[in-house]
Order: C-alpha cells, then sequence, then structure tokens
C-alpha cells in the first residue's frame, strides 16, 4: 500500500501539483493518467526520491517513504536509457546489481529474462545493435529482474508493436496477479481499458478524478443504447416520443436497421422497449458505455 498525502510541489511559480492524494494497492494497477503537464511526472519522480515535495508525504506500507524503499521500485522511465556501446547482458547484470543483486543471481535473472523475450542469442550484442522493440525489451527487464514489489511504468508501451505490446501487458499482468503494486502512466487509453483496476486522472496539479475504471465508465454513462430491428424505421420513429432522441441510424438490410437511441427525462431501456416492440422486432439491446478516452477529454475539459 502506497499512500501520498498532501502532496505539493512548485517549480518557480509553476504549480506542478497541489495537495495530491492517492492510495496505490498491492494486486492492482493503477493508471495514472493527465494531459502533458499534469504532474504525472512530477509525482512519479517524488515517489522515486528523485525530487522532494514541498509539502505533504508518501507512506509505504505505513512507514515513511525513505532510501531504503528505493530497492522495491521498479522504474521504467519515458526517456529510456541504456548504455549502447554496452552488452546487452552485461548491462542487465549491471543494473541488476546495482538494485541489490548478487552477480549469479543478476545473471541467472537476466538470461530468464532474455530467454522469455526470445532475446537470448542476443546476449553478447551491443545494445546499440538491437531493433528499437528488442532495446524496449531490454529496458523492461532491466526495471524487474530485481523482482520489484512497486511496480512504476511510464509509457511502457511506447515503440512496440501490437505482438509485443500484448507481451508486455501480459507481463504486467502477471507482476499484479502476484501482489505487486503497479503504477502506470500512459496516453494509451485501450490499454488502461484493458490492464487498469482504477485510474487516478490530473489536471494542472490537481486530482479531478478516482475511482475503479468499470465504476466511473457507468458514471460518465451517457444513456445511449444501441437497437438492432427489423421493421419500419418510419413506424419505429414515430412510436418514439419526447422521452428519446434518435441520434444515429444504420441500415443492415431491407427493413433491417441498427440505431443509438438517447434516453431522456429520465427514461430507461424497459420504457423504451415497450414503445417500440409493438411495432417492430428486436434483434439485440447494448448500453453504449463510455471508453476512458471519452471520459478523460469529458472531465479534463469540464
Amino acid at each position: 500500500m502506497i499512500v501520498a498525502s498532501d502532496i505539493t510541489k512548485q517549480y518557480h511559480g509553476h504549480l506542478a501539483l497541489k495537495k495530491f492524494n492517492a492510495e496505490f494497492r498491492a494486486a492492482e494497477v493503477t493508471g495514472l493518467l493527465g494531459p502533458n503537464g499534469a504532474g504525472k511526472t512530477t509525482f512519479i519522480r517524488i515517489l522515486n526520491q528523485i525530487i522532494r515535495s514541498d509539502s505533504g508525504w508518501i507512506d509505504v506500507d505505513s512507514k515513511t517513504l525513505s532510501p531504503i524503499h528505493i530497492k522495491q521500485i521498479g522504474y521504467l522511465p519515458e526517456e529510456r536509457g541504456l548504455y549502447k556501446k554496452m552488452r546487452v547482458l552485461d548491462q542487465i547484470v549491471y543494473f541488476g546489481r546495482l538494485k541489490g543483486l548478487d552477480r549469479s543471481t543478476a545473471i541467472q535473472k537476466a538470461m530468464e529474462w532474455l530467454e522469455k523475450f526470445e532475446l537470448g542469442e542476443w546476449k553478447n550484442k551491443k545494445v546499440g545493435q538491437l531493433s528499437k522493440g528488442m532495446a524496449q525489451k531490454v529496458q523492461f527487464i532491466i526495471t524487474v529482474i530485481h523482482n520489484p514489489s512497486i511496480l512504476i511504468l511510464d509509457e511502457p508501451f511506447s515503440g512496440f508493436d501490437p505482438i509485443n505490446t500484448n507481451l508486455i501487458k501480459k507481463e504486467i499482468l502477471a507482476f499484479k496477479e502476484s501482489g505487486k503494486a503497479v503504477i502506470l502512466s500512459t496516453h494509451n487509453m485501450q490499454s488502461v481499458e484493458e490492464i487498469c483496476d482504477k485510474v487516478i486522472l490530473l489536471n494542472k496539479g490537481k486530482k479531478i478524478l478516482d475511482g475503479p475504471v468499470k465504476k466511473l465508465r457507468e458514471e460518465f454513462r451517457p444513456h445511449i443504447y444501441k437497437i438492432t430491428f427489423k421493421g419500419s424505421i418510419i413506424g419505429f420513429t414515430n412510436a418514439l416520443w419526447a422521452g428519446y432522441e434518435l441520434i444515429d441510424r444504420q441500415q443492415l438490410g431491407n427493413e433491417h436497421f441498427t440505431v443509438q437511441i438517447k434516453m431522456l427525462n429520465n427514461n430507461d431501456v424497459n420504457s423504451l422497449l415497450s414503445t417500440i416492440i409493438p411495432h417492430v422486432k428486436v434483434e439485440a439491446v447494448e448500453e453504449i458505455l463510455p471508453g476512458m478516452s471519452d471520459i478523460f477529454i469529458k472531465a479534463v475539459e469540464s
């Protein structure tokens, strides 16, 4: 459990974070979201003890954040930092030693990860000889080689093709299942929906949203339903009254349609169905829930 309390940080008149409060739990993936300049990187640097907050504090398992926690953290920065003239295996072992592993353990763990990521034959190549995707895998290995209990990933999918993106997602979920606290900062909203349990949204240094992904999608629901039916579109629209708004329609075939209906005046899907069923044959009903991208835009603009 990581608890951030009233974190405030200012740079030369610019307020990067203002009384930021948040919790990051074990066995959860938390998405830390926000537009550029929202304060995400500032908080990550404070948690990594790269910089200090002006006020407020962070507790890790009820103990004040201190240098002893550094070895518990695995940090993948957005700005990747590999030594291009160093051999792949030597580089991974070097960073493993910095995180407290002895040399033999670091070599063993490095080889296990290199084989898992199909990079074993590249162990003696210089990093500069690797493709961008391969180098990203090496950076990820360096982040996790010491089996950290806290994993902080800043844009971890940058530079990956869909296959390797799925590979990294699988590993992130495995860390979650093993009880790690995972903090994910990304602009990839699809990935947020797929792997995050909760999200925290920052804007201009302030927290404006905090909660489980499922709950937030329900809270921001636009009350729009997609209806697929057979019958006359004229009969369908004539059956609607002031409590509903037809916002989209698509013809699938002869007298076969999919429409989107927005509920007005607190009407629900049951009342809608009772209104249209006497006039058309309903095949499917689906509520359209907002994606995290929609929620992100709406929350930031409100």
